[in-house]
């Protein structure tokens, strides 16, 4: 369980394709406090640390998550925002992410304010109904807070903060992010759909 609030930003330094699996060797400063068989979100993914060496560690990626997140699409040196899981009595600054991506979006707007940027999404339409206005939503790892919701954009605020010390910089139009929506959502629409059945 993690909670979309963002440690530091990682680099891509090796990709090792192995059968349908990835490996992605990734380089951090928090890698010398990981351990073998941990969980850490990467863009919002949950990955297990299987090796390290040095300042590097070695995650796998599976052809079902290469499938549903933009894992395939990272190349070496690209940025990744990492998260280690939440400890039981910490605070929750975010919201409850699992670590489950459901779906990509894509970026259809970059606008610079005057302190802040926003970013709107275009997402698949039958994920319409978890997208609700001012709810939360996981963006590459990230918790934010959407607006301005149609049936498949929406649109979110960042704040310098936020931009700088997550690889929300390195997104332009057409990038390709991962989303998770609210799982408290999730579960209410299925509530819904078993009620209806």
């Amino acid at each position: 369980m993690f909670t979309g609030i963002i440690e530091t930003i990682a680099t891509v330094k090796k990709i090792v394709r192995s059968g349908t699996n990835i490996d992605f060797w990734i380089e951090s400063n928090i890698t010398t406090q990981l351990k073998i068989d941990q969980s850490v979100a990467h863009n919002g993914v949950c990955l297990t640390v299987v090796e390290i060496a040095g300042n590097e560690y070695r995650v796998t990626a599976v052809d079902e998550t290469l499938q549903k997140t933009n894992l395939a699409g990272w190349t070496k040196d690209s940025l990744v925002n990492i998260e280690r899981s939440l400890k039981v009595g910490d605070r929750l600054d975010g919201h409850f992410v699992q670590g489950h991506v459901d779906t990509t979006a894509t970026c259809i707007e970059k606008k610079t304010l005057e302190g802040s940027w926003l970013f709107t999404f275009r997402f698949p339409a039958h994920f319409a109904a978890l997208v609700i206005e001012k709810g939360s939503i996981c963006v590459n790892g990230v918790s934010l807070t959407v607006f301005n919701i149609t049936k498949d954009t929406f649109t979110v605020t960042i704040i310098p903060y936020t931009y700088t010390h997550t690889n929300f910089q390195s997104i332009d139009k057409d990038t390709e992010v991962n989303i998770e929506f609210d799982v408290f959502g999730k579960y209410m629409l299925r509530q819904n759909e078993i009620s209806t059945d």
